[in-house]
């Protein structure tokens, strides 16, 4: 299934959500924890021991009334006393509702047995008093005393008891909060993980096919017209790299339009040339009578041009046949130094006019080259004369040529205007030429350095220029041992 940009972009919000929901649940998860021992502690542990306290007090309470009452028979000690009953039973019976552990029912129960034994003898001894019996022979006050030491030591249990309980739930509060903080921290962290992992997914699902977008435009600007892209996911740059390869296939029709008109004028007025300059020839040398010298100044003017225009048809031809891959090279071990030397030799005359200071090195001990001859000193020629060209009177000309990694690098510096960064590719390709500032415009076919790059690609090499505007340029091509 192949997802729109939108449908990615949904599901990398929805699972980020989802994370974030996760993190949501659990703490609110563990907050119930906390607030449910902390109600515990609230509502039952405070309370029972808030409890305790008042039934302590009661049962003393009631322990001062009953003996008031055994010395001085005054009925109001009692109504105290069984009011004081009253209490107790209800603060009792309320302990027994809250109690939630088996423990305390115990200790409760064992409170509620000892309180009704020490009512029992309290209302015997009350029964004894009222019909004013002699009750000396029973031991009431060891009896009673009993009974409430140990309403008093049950009470003391149940509150020590209460209290290591809310301690021990305090200790769980700590261990609740310390498991919440590593785990939110783990979380946290594979939260930021996934999301950033998700993140890096959704985006180079997107940027990459929008990278090969990119670079198949600069492939387009640089004259490469092959319908190569191929992007299925997302539907949208899919449709996308469909036109870039309608559009390059038109593109390319174009190209091979041109080409093959280019090629085809260049064919039929290369003849016609020829049969211009050889008449033009003929008439310079009286073969049909005598010639002014003015006639012959005109004469020579059009066989220089004749030749140039020639010049100029041959170019475009050899371009067209090898970018057709039609050009044939006749490919034979040789060595570069003396080609180098015969491309220098044959511009010398310009170098000299122009005053040019020129300074080839070469390494000794070069490599074998397997390559055309001929086509090689054609490049030489284009790259150094084209640097004899822009450089101004009295400037430099450098050719360096060295062994590196199994190939020859040769490289063509000059103290001439230089090229803009922008030109630096499209220099390369036929009919361009770099804008010339603050110089004159040099007059060429635009066809040398496109002529040069095929002859050097075909070699197995690479070609590129270096340039910084007003201080000169660097050329240099790289050939295969």
């Amino acid at each position: 299934m192949k997802l729109t940009i939108f449908s990615r972009i949904l599901i990398g919000y929805l699972i980020v959500f989802t994370l974030v929901i996760g993190i949501t649940a659990y703490a609110i998860f563990k907050l119930s924890q906390i607030d449910e021992v902390v109600q515990s502690i609230l509502t039952i542990d405070n309370r029972m021991i808030e409890s305790a306290t008042k039934v302590s007090d009661i049962i003393f309470s009631q322990v001062r009334y009953e003996r008031k009452f055994i010395i001085s028979k005054d009925e109001s000690f009692y109504k105290e006393f069984l009011q004081l009953k009253s209490d107790f039973n209800r603060n009792l019976g309320e302990m027994m509702l809250f109690a939630d552990l088996p423990q305390t029912r115990i200790f409760l129960n064992n409170i509620k047995e000892s309180y009704q034994n020490y009512q029992s003898m309290v209302h015997e001894e009350f029964e004894y008093l009222k019909s004013s019996h002699d009750h000396s022979f029973r031991n009431f006050s060891g009896e009673k005393e009993k009974a409430v030491n140990s309403i008093i030591e049950e009470l003391g249990k149940l509150e020590a008891f209460t209290r290591q309980n809310t301690t021990d739930k305090v200790k769980r509060l700590k261990e609740i909060g310390v498991q919440w903080r590593r785990m939110a921290i783990v979380m946290t962290g594979a939260f930021l993980i996934i999301g950033l992992i998700v993140s890096l997914l959704i985006n180079r699902s997107i940027t990459h096919p929008l990278s090969l977008l990119e670079k198949k435009t600069k492939e387009i600007g640089k004259g490469n017209f092959k319908e190569d892209l191929n992007l299925s996911s997302p539907p949208e740059l899919a449709g996308l790299a469909g036109a870039f390869n309608l559009m390059c296939n038109k593109l390319n029709e174009l190209d091979k339009m041109k080409s093959d008109f280019f090629s085809s004028v260049a064919h039929e007025l290369r003849n016609p040339l020829s049969t211009i300059k050889m008449g033009t020839s003929l008439l310079r040398e009286g073969v049909e009578g005598p010639v002014t010298e003015g006639q012959r100044g005109l004469l020579v003017v059009l066989e220089k041009e004749s030749n140039r225009m020639i010049g100029m048809l041959n170019s475009l031809l050899d371009l067209s046949k090898m970018e057709a891959g039609m050009m044939s090279f006749n490919i034979e071990p040789k060595n570069i130094s003396p080609l180098i030397g015969q491309a220098v030799g044959e511009i010398g005359p310009l170098i000299e006019a122009k005053k040019i200071n020129l300074e080839v090195t070469v390494t000794e001990e070069l490599p074998i080259l397997k390559i055309d001859s001929e086509r090689i000193l054609q490049a030489l020629r284009n790259i150094i004369g084209n640097a004899i060209k822009f450089t101004p009177e009295k400037g430099r000309v450098s050719i360096s040529v060295r062994s590196v990694d199994d190939a020859i690098k040769v490289s063509v510096a000059d103290t001439g205007p230089g090229i803009p960064a922008g030109n630096l590719i499209t220099i390369f390709e036929k009919f361009q030429q770099a804008p010339t500032r603050g110089s004159p415009p040099i007059q060429g076919t635009g066809l040398g350095l496109a002529i040069t790059r095929q002859i050097i690609i075909h070699h197995g090499g690479k070609i590129w220029a270096e340039s910084e505007p007003g201080h000169g340029s660097t050329f240099i091509f790289v050939l295969p041992a």
